[in-house]
């Protein structure tokens, strides 16, 4: 296993070898960081400020979702206010609906983002570090992902920058524990009804899982995907055709996971609003057109052979 970071020293070093190699300008930007009180992301707020003196600033968002909430904000405002950093707390305005993780993450990144640019930071830092990468791949792929969802939690994600991914939570935590940083737990953390809380236990005792490797094989699956989409958008650019109000693929002769990706793109320029259609019935899709046949996707039909058309499909009888 990779050696892991010792000390204060270190973890300054290591973030900002982390966000340069982001391609961001380390001596000028500033930056955003979400806190949510959590030893991680207070871990990350004390390493930010004194990587980056006089250039940071933090927000936490409080969901209301428990009691405890608000003065969990306010611990955050109390020991950023003893630093001289400046800080918000950001309340949702839109009603829970849905999926409370999914709404409660829509929102988060909505209110930060807005905040930031208010606030004219150049970047959002978020505090996903290694073993939070290791049980979203493994989520991932009790799922059946494939290399876009095993890269698992990217590095950047517009102005989102996420440089502990190289970083194990025990590190940060010993850095609070000697720090003597002001930090919570979320009880949510150890709630079984959540998927993630489920494998953090089940990881607990899998002391021959690598984190930090994991980490290492995330990256490098990120760059195959980073590759892959720009080869498909070449691919698109050369070969793929609006034709009424239909497309065309001028030729289909690729690997799998090219001819796959092409015509996801076929049925996203066709409906741009539409939800993409299920791995399989586009695998049935692809294998009925590379035998020159027919197959119905959705409110679509793909008519396949040497090229491939995308037609909307005749009225049901």
């Amino acid at each position: 296993m990779a050696e892991p970071l010792t000390d204060a020293t270190a973890l300054e070093t290591s973030l900002r070898e982390a966000v340069k190699g982001l391609a961001v300008d380390i001596d000028q930007a500033r930056f955003g960081i979400a806190v949510s009180g959590g030893p991680d992301s207070m871990a990350l707020l004390h390493v930010s400020a004194c990587a980056f003196p006089g250039r940071v600033e933090a927000a936490t968002v409080d969901h209301g979702l428990r009691p405890e909430s608000a003065d969990e904000a306010a611990m955050v405002a109390r020991w950023c206010a003893a630093q001289g950093i400046a800080h918000a707390i950001l309340h949702p305005v839109a009603p829970r609906t849905g999926n409370l993780h999914d709404w409660g993450r829509a929102q988060r990144y909505t209110l930060l983002e807005a905040w930031r640019v208010e606030r004219k930071l150049d970047w959002l830092f978020t505090a996903h570090h290694a073993d939070d990468q290791l049980e979203t791949m493994l989520m991932r792929l009790n799922r059946g992902a494939g290399i876009g969802g095993l890269a698992g939690v990217r590095p950047q994600m517009g102005h989102v920058l996420r440089p502990l991914l190289g970083v194990r939570k025990s590190v940060l935590q010993a850095l609070v524990d000697t720090e003597g940083l002001p930090h919570v737990q979320d009880p949510s953390n150890a709630d079984p009804r959540f998927d993630r809380s489920l494998m953090r236990s089940a990881l607990a005792d899998a002391n021959w899982l690598d984190p930090l490797a994991a980490a290492r094989s995330a990256a490098a699956l990120g760059e195959a995907e980073e590759a892959l989409g720009w080869t498909v958008d070449s691919l698109a650019d050369r070969h793929l055709r609006r034709e009424g109000n239909g497309w065309r693929l001028e030729k289909s002769d690729f690997p799998h996971e090219l001819q796959r990706r092409l015509l996801l793109r076929m049925l996203a320029q066709a409906a741009p609003d539409a939800s993409p259609p299920r791995g399989d019935s586009v695998d049935r899709a692809i294998a009925a057109a590379m035998t020159g046949q027919k197959a119905s996707l959705g409110d679509w039909l793909l008519i396949g052979g040497a090229e491939w058309i995308l037609i909307p499909a005749p009225p049901r009888r």
